[in-house]
């Protein structure tokens, strides 16, 4: 990881526009949602084949590719591809509690990419594809503390080594940055278009989720 000084500035503002809507679910890209609506973020590698995962569960409200984690402001993506910024491509989860819950979603996040493999996912290398989980409530750390410990136990008896998932609060990732317009639900907008995202075939026990998407 860079440190601040190695960092490339950024800039103040947005450089690019992003579009309002979801271009599958049709609701706000940014908000305002439902009352009740929980975010969180994570990343798990190439955020294209991330992002999907997520928008085809039942109960998530929106989702959206981003930067986070970082240093730089307002990066773009050529610049998070130099590993200059800090930052990893995160997807922004935004979910309906009472209709999936927060054990469903972090079921699916373990299951669905291979969490050990440090500054890479699968052939994407570099810090910008590190596995990574930022949490906005108290409810979400217990859950993600309780997961990470059941799925490193079943990664082990796999024969995987430790969990290197970035695992923070988000008042300490920082903002998460929205992507550009083209990489909004990109496999959406290009269905046979590049993912790049496995699991290990571990499974994640947590009581109240179902099997992974």
């Amino acid at each position: 990881m860079i440190t601040a000084d190695e960092a490339l500035p950024g800039r103040a503002s947005t450089p690019y526009p992003v579009p309002e809507t979801h271009a599958v679910l049709g609701t706000p890209l940014k908000g305002p949602w439902p009352e009740g609506t929980a975010v969180l973020y994570i990343a798990m590698g190439c955020f294209w084949g991330a992002e999907r995962i997520f928008w085809q569960t039942p109960g998530v409200v929106t989702t959206a590719a981003g930067y986070q984690g970082g240093i730089t402001p307002n990066p773009t993506y050529d610049e998070t591809c130099t590993g200059r910024t800090g930052h990893t491509e995160a997807v922004l989860v935004a979910y309906d509690p009472t209709q999936v819950s927060t054990a469903e979603l972090l079921k699916t996040f373990w299951e669905s990419h291979d969490p050990t493999q440090g500054f890479r996912q699968g052939n994407d290398r570099g810090t910008q594809y590190r596995s990574a989980i930022y949490w906005t409530t108290d409810e979400q750390r217990e859950l993600i503390e309780q997961s990470k410990a059941a799925y490193q136990e079943s990664l082990r008896a796999k024969g995987f080594g430790d969990i290197t998932t970035d695992i923070r609060p988000v008042s300490e990732a920082g903002e998460f940055y929205y992507a550009e317009d083209y990489h909004q639900q990109y496999l959406y907008k290009v269905p046979n278009g590049y993912c790049g995202i496995g699991g290990t075939g571990a499974v994640c026990p947590m009581p109240g989720a179902g099997p992974a998407a």
